[in-house]
């Protein structure tokens, strides 16, 4: 599925200096150049999202193609209240569950894991990581990823790997920013065991300092 064709636009410099909000205030008005920046402006990090879910790139790809078609398609439903990239998120992450669920059975999101892994490894085991054969090491990941649950995975990777707040990320799952904790420390929780149960040479490196979330 190609990506959507970006127009020519003389206005593009002055795109470009425009917030996120100031675009999406335009997209509403109708401005196709707004839509274009905001397209060259967020496809990276949308993608970026969408790979870490879904775990395929050519998915991703046209996870991000879609909404981008629903933020054209619904910009009338942004509100002044949101934060553009909370509600840019919320589209994409709703998009990539749904495209999750139609094959449910092929967990292939690690990099999360990955993620978690280098934060909690110490130089010792980070060198012991290293050396790994990267099949090996993406065994480790794809196995720990699959004992969390579809909503500790997603609050795994928005809280954890792409650094959005509690509140950002209730807001995009539709739930409540404790809920949102909750499952934060669930899934560490999980995560651990499952890395001292199944590979305890890295035991060592596990330590309570993890959970230090700052918002529970």
């Amino acid at each position: 599925m190609p990506f959507l064709v970006h127009s020519k636009s003389r206005d593009r410099i002055e795109w470009g200096k425009a917030s996120d909000r100031d675009l999406l205030r335009a997209i509403q008005a109708g401005d196709e150049e707004a839509f274009d920046q905001l397209i060259r402006r967020k496809t990276g990090p949308l993608m970026q999202l969408a790979y870490r879910i879904v775990g395929d790139r050519a998915e991703a790809q046209d996870i991000v193609q879609v909404t981008f078609v629903r933020v054209w398609e619904n910009r009338h439903a942004f509100v002044e209240r949101w934060s553009p990239n909370t509600w840019l998120y919320r589209i994409a992450t709703n998009l990539a569950i749904d495209h999750l669920r139609s094959r449910r059975g092929r967990e292939r999101s690690t990099e999360p894991v990955r993620h978690h892994l280098r934060q909690v490894a110490d130089s010792r085991n980070r060198r012991q990581l290293s050396e790994l054969h990267s099949r090996e090491v993406a065994g480790i990941f794809e196995r720990l990823a699959s004992c969390l649950t579809e909503k500790q995975r997603l609050v795994f990777l928005l809280r954890g790997a792409e650094g959005l707040s509690s509140q950002e990320v209730a807001e995009i799952l539709g739930c409540r920013p404790s809920t949102v904790r909750n499952h934060l420390f669930a899934a560490r929780k999980k995560l651990r065991g499952e890395l001292v149960r199944l590979y305890p040479e890295y035991a060592v490196s596990i330590h309570a300092g993890d959970d230090d979330e700052g918002e529970r």
